[in-house]
């Protein structure tokens, strides 16, 4: 059975209450329900954390055992190398994922620190990106 982490960043635990224009209104704990219904032969896990030490430790916790990691490290991807050094350290294929497309916000949206070091990113498609990433790693 493959090990799968969806991994989510700052804010993300407000899915469903914050910015619903954007975000929806669904929290993640009720999609993630879905992704292990859905997806009942892998084993999922999922954590959040508002921290980026936090996010790097995780990281570094799965990053040598686990198949997969998807991925949504939120405002950190535009500003934290810390976590692109932690996926180029580890062996996990990681799959970036955003839910909103941030080609269409602000502009220091449109870089991402993690890209160069992820297995691909999927933006744009909300809640659907991380299922689209679960089957990434699936292929």
């Amino acid at each position: 059975m493959k090990k799968i982490l969806i991994l989510n960043g700052p804010n993300l635990n407000l899915l469903g209450v914050r910015e619903k224009s954007i975000y929806g209104d669904q929290s993640f704990e009720q999609y993630f329900d879905e992704l292990k219904s859905k997806y009942a032969v892998l084993d999922l896990e999922y954590f959040q954390s508002n921290s980026e030490g936090a996010i790097i430790d995780k990281l570094h916790e799965v990053g040598f055992d686990y198949d997969g990691i998807v991925l949504n490290a939120g405002a950190y991807t535009h500003t934290s190398v810390a976590i692109a050094d932690a996926i180029a350290a580890i062996k996990t294929p990681v799959v970036e994922v955003h839910i909103s497309n941030v080609h269409q916000r602000e502009e220091f949206r449109h870089h991402s620190y993690l890209s160069k070091n992820c297995k691909g990113v999927i933006i744009g498609f909300g809640l659907n990106g991380y299922r689209l990433g679960l089957e990434s790693l699936l292929g």
